[in-house]
């Protein structure tokens, strides 16, 4: 189970560092959040792989192609949280 959590955040970590440097533009976020950012990356990904091809954990937990997912995914929620993150900080100031 231990094991299991540090490759959820390990993957995580190299999924949002590398969505961040794939997304242009300064993202002013910090270790954790980059964390929390492939983590939900790894979600999305996961999700639309299945959607996409139909295969699950199943086949294997850490595969290339998961990585991959995973920050697809980042990107996505990267980008949606710079489009729509941003107009919500500007109305509150």
């Amino acid at each position: 189970m231990l094991g299991l959590i540090v490759t959820i955040i390990v993957v995580g970590l190299i999924a949002g560092a590398l969505a961040r440097l794939i997304v242009p533009g300064r993202q002013s976020m910090s270790i954790a959040m980059t964390v929390v950012l492939g983590i939900v990356g790894s979600l999305v990904g996961g999700f639309l792989g299945y959607v996409l091809f139909h295969k699950d954990s199943q086949d294997g937990f850490l595969q290339p192609s998961g990585l991959i997912g995973s920050v697809i995914g980042a990107v996505i929620v990267l980008l949606l949280w710079t489009r729509f993150g941003e107009r919500g900080a500007s109305r509150r100031v």
